[in-house]
């Protein structure tokens, strides 16, 4: 049963039987439950339960009030929120804009993975106890939607539980417990064994659920899980595995839920590495620092081969760092490299390298749809044309501190473009000069630069005429792509499985919101 991409709401009808505990699966455990710590779509969507912000994501993507109930602009200058008033954390302390105030200092602070949502801040000031001000270093139109992911802490339980500062590479008491305002509490957090979430009794908002007991267990073997809900272990996985999909299916009492996820899956580049870590070359100079041989990669990856085979169809190739459904996407350069092997060979051979070279290639095996499957089907078509790639696939939690500690020669990196969907969302991220202090590329681990695109960035997220703004994000892409900063391969395909006494919606963003599950 294939369902609309967009919000596709899953209203299964079974027998009516009390709710009492709502248990789900995934692959990959969130990270921490700091939601500063962790900028990665398993931290954010999971805390999206439990914290809130000042706006929030329907169904459909859509941005609507959450803890601020209006926001307008300040001419050019920046965007006033009114907050939500009678709303209270979940020990009871009141909402108010100095929260807002120290989150935003915690969340833009050298130690948050966040720090880059506020690059276009210059000053936040609080107006009165319901009202604050985040003003704009230059007008930027999509600033309120930007940060519908800043969830906001209580200042004086952060302060009091030494937990001012979030703890990137570390752990501190908001690593392991929270205090938020959303529709769900913690009531137990086992890292790497179970999450336990209970609803939040003084909630502001109206419950769309009738879960008493939410519990999360993250299960990595594919197999393991898909029998944990074919036996009614658990009554919801994500993902299936695509080679279960028909399968499950076609089984009574459960059923498949598809659709295209937002995210763009790529290779990435160490192109400021003066030599190779890994592979039989380590210590050489390295080969991908030079476009030829970033392009030769391009052209010896089978895009079409990899989707068929290892998702059934189910991911589609893409060409740039956002998919064909997000806001700026350049219709100009839709087209993605060809595969050609022989292009790929004479590619080489130009930048000096006629019998190729051997490198490492880091992969999660936990964190993407057959991630180190992809991973290996790559290693595999490298081989082809004389790259020898030494695969090192690792969980998740391990991963990530590889890529910020620059241990790679290449990496596989899934991207989803937040709040906004929006094309300007990766250029910040992964395609600015990394810069602490204007808070840029803080996920772009190859440190790839340049410089018409960074003089472009801030033009594009103050540009209000659409066609000069997509004029630029145009200009963007084309130099993305001549330059094969990164390599986009495919988008990741939405497969889930639930129960059939289960209503749920499923998001293109990947987030799995309890407060619209229901148990029938």
């Amino acid at each position: 049963m294939r369902l609309p991409a967009i919000a596709a709401t899953l209203a299964l009808l079974a027998t009516s039987a009390p709710a009492e505990t709502f248990r789900w699966a995934g692959t990959t455990d969130p990270q921490t439950m700091d939601p500063h710590a962790v900028n990665t779509a398993a931290v954010l969507g999971f805390l999206n339960n439990v914290y809130e912000g000042l706006l929030r994501l329907d169904k459909d993507l859509n941005a609507e009030g959450a803890l601020a109930t209006s926001w307008e602009p300040l001419g050019t200058d920046g965007w006033r929120f009114h907050l939500r008033e009678g709303v209270t954390f979940h020990d009871g302390a009141a909402f108010t804009a100095e929260d807002v105030l120290f989150s935003y200092e915690r969340a833009s602070s050298e130690t948050a993975d966040t720090a880059s949502w506020f690059a276009p801040v210059s000053e936040v000031r609080v107006v009165d106890e319901y009202t604050i001000d985040f003003m704009m270093r230059a007008p930027n139109p999509l600033f309120p939607v930007s940060i519908a992911n800043f969830m906001i802490l209580d200042k004086d339980w952060a302060e009091q539980n030494n937990a001012a500062r979030p703890a990137k590479d570390a752990e501190n008491f908001a690593t392991l417990n929270v205090n938020g305002t959303g529709a769900f509490r913690l009531e137990e957090r086992q890292p790497g064994l179970k999450t336990v979430l209970v609803p939040f009794e003084g909630w502001w908002d109206e419950a769309m659920h009738n879960i008493t007991r939410a519990e999360f267990t993250p299960i990595q073997n594919p197999a393991t899980a898909v029998a944990a809900l074919l036996s009614g272990e658990v009554d919801m996985i994500n993902p299936v595995p695509i080679q279960d999909a028909a399968r499950v299916n076609e089984r009574d009492g459960v059923q498949v839920i598809d659709g295209v996820e937002s995210r763009v899956i790529m290779l990435g580049f160490p192109h400021q590495a003066e030599t190779l870590k890994y592979g039989g070359d380590a210590g050489e100079p390295n080969p991908f620092r030079d476009a030829r041989v970033r392009a030769a990669v391009a052209h010896a990856i089978n895009v079409e081969a990899i989707t068929t085979t290892l998702f059934r169809g189910a991911a589609k190739p893409v060409s740039q760092l956002v998919t064909p459904a997000m806001r700026g996407y350049s219709e100009t350069h839709a087209e993605r490299p060809a595969f050609d092997p022989e292009a790929a060979k004479a590619l080489l051979a130009e930048a000096g390298y006629p019998n190729g070279f051997s490198f490492g290639l880091k992969c999660p095996n936990d964190r993407y749809i057959n991630d180190a499957a992809v991973c290996q089907a790559i290693t595999g078509m490298l081989a082809q044309v004389g790259i020898d790639a030494q695969l090192d696939a690792m969980p998740v939690a391990n991963y990530w501190p590889e890529l910020r500690a620059d241990n790679f020669d290449m990496f596989l990196l899934g991207w989803s473009p937040g709040g906004a969907f929006d094309a300007e969302h990766p250029v910040r991220f992964l395609a600015s000069t990394p810069n602490e202090e204007k808070r840029l590329g803080s996920w772009n681990f190859g440190d790839y630069s340049n410089a018409r695109v960074d003089e472009l960035l801030p033009l594009i997220q103050s540009e209000i005429d659409e066609d000069a703004r997509q004029a630029m994000l145009d200009e963007v892409a084309g130099i993305l792509q001549d330059e094969h900063a990164y390599v986009p391969l495919y988008v990741q395909p939405l497969v889930w499985g639930a129960r059939d006494n289960i209503e749920l919606t499923q998001r293109p963003d990947n987030f799995f919101i309890l407060r619209w599950v229901t148990v029938n």
